[in-house]
């Protein structure tokens, strides 16, 4: 063997090439891609009347395709007028949901953080009921909402500035503060309804339901979630510099606190549209990425995607259950709470040292 030869024969071998790494990326995605898909086509054939599943892809395919009809009239009607309207709010509320809180956890760098620990979803659902009881609705209960929300936000981030110490303590304290204060205010206009043609339908909506859907609403929704979900997504990669720190991510050239206000005007966006045709609707944000997180790992370029994949199959598999547990329909922001509360206070309890260390 030759000099030359050893050489070679000694060389280490090349490292395995990124191409495995967006292999199991796509393979990921595609898998709860697919789970999105079976869990939806399951949401529409389920109900008082049942609707086989190969029925139920003949006809969404046939509005498009050629298919010969081998479905009755009545499946069509159950299909795509009463229960799609349904499925596809369900699937926006719950991606963009999952999706505002994988951004606030990575945004804060702690998993307790969500729209609705922060008070946001409060104040989207004040801007709301004062956009019921106005009579309005459509684009003015998104605007009415997202002003909330983004007032909300504003006022837990004065507070977490203005007390030094522990940021992370206090951005939850300050959450926990500005949500109750929304909370009160809510209250006090549903106090001042009037309880013959205000007040139900300010109740209904703060209970959280999808009963109401409609093509119309899923539109309004689908503007705003889409839209500042996109963004969310394209700025997914920088979630991770932003974890390093501020001054590793200056160092990187990135703008962090620029970043941040973008990064939370999508959160409070999002929120608003999600709140305005489905009402307050809570722990979806929290819940799903902390999941994801335990599946996939921490890296914000997949957990962000796979959160909005998960949190749509995962709203829409809690409403097929509110639709069809009881026959007088249970309101889905109560379901959602029954499985999150106990949630948040397993992850309290596993991130106590982070919490009271003051760990941001």
């Amino acid at each position: 063997m030759t000099s030359s030869s050893a050489d070679v024969a000694a060389r280490p071998a090349p490292p395995a090439p990124r191409r495995l790494r967006v292999d199991r990326t796509v393979f990921v995605v595609a898998g709860f891609a697919a789970l999105l898909v079976a869990v939806a086509v399951a949401a529409l054939a389920i109900g008082r009347y049942t609707v086989p599943p190969n029925e139920i892809v003949r006809i969404v395919l046939g509005q498009v395709l050629p298919i010969r009809e081998t479905w009755y009239a009545q499946e069509h009607t159950v299909v795509l007028d009463v229960r799609m309207p349904r499925v596809l709010l369900s699937l926006l509320v719950g991606a963009g949901l999952a999706l505002t809180g994988a951004v606030m956890q990575g945004v804060f760098r702690n998993p307790l953080a969500s729209a609705q620990v922060l008070g946001v979803s409060s104040g989207a659902s004040f801007g709301g009921v004062l956009i019921l009881l106005a009579g309005l609705g459509g684009a003015a209960l998104v605007g009415g909402a997202f002003v909330g929300g983004l007032i909300a936000l504003v006022l837990v981030l004065a507070i977490a500035r203005a007390v030094p110490g522990a940021p992370l303590l206090m951005i939850i304290l300050g959450g926990t503060v500005v949500g109750a204060m929304f909370q009160a205010m809510v209250s006090f206009v549903t106090y001042i309804a009037d309880p013959y043609s205000e007040l139900p339908s300010i109740v209904f909506w703060l209970m959280g339901s999808l009963a109401t859907a409609s093509y119309g609403k899923v539109l309004v929704a689908a503007i705003p979630i889409v839209a500042a979900g996109t963004v969310m997504l394209a700025l997914r990669w920088r979630l991770n510099i932003l974890a390093m720190g501020d001054e590793d991510a200056t160092a990187m050239g990135l703008n962090s606190q620029r970043l941040r206000i973008v990064l939370l005007l999508c959160v409070a966006l999002v929120t608003a549209g999600a709140v305005s045709v489905a009402g307050v609707i809570g722990w979806v944000g929290l819940v799903v990425p902390h999941l994801v997180r335990m599946m996939v790992g921490t890296d914000n370029r997949l957990v962000l995607p796979v959160s909005a994949l998960l949190g749509a199959s995962y709203l829409t598999l809690i409403d097929t259950l509110s639709r069809v547990l009881t026959t007088a329909e249970i309101p889905i922001g109560i379901l959602t709470a029954i499985i999150g509360a106990p949630f948040f206070v397993g992850l309290l309890i596993r991130n106590r040292s982070r919490l009271w260390g003051g760990d941001a």
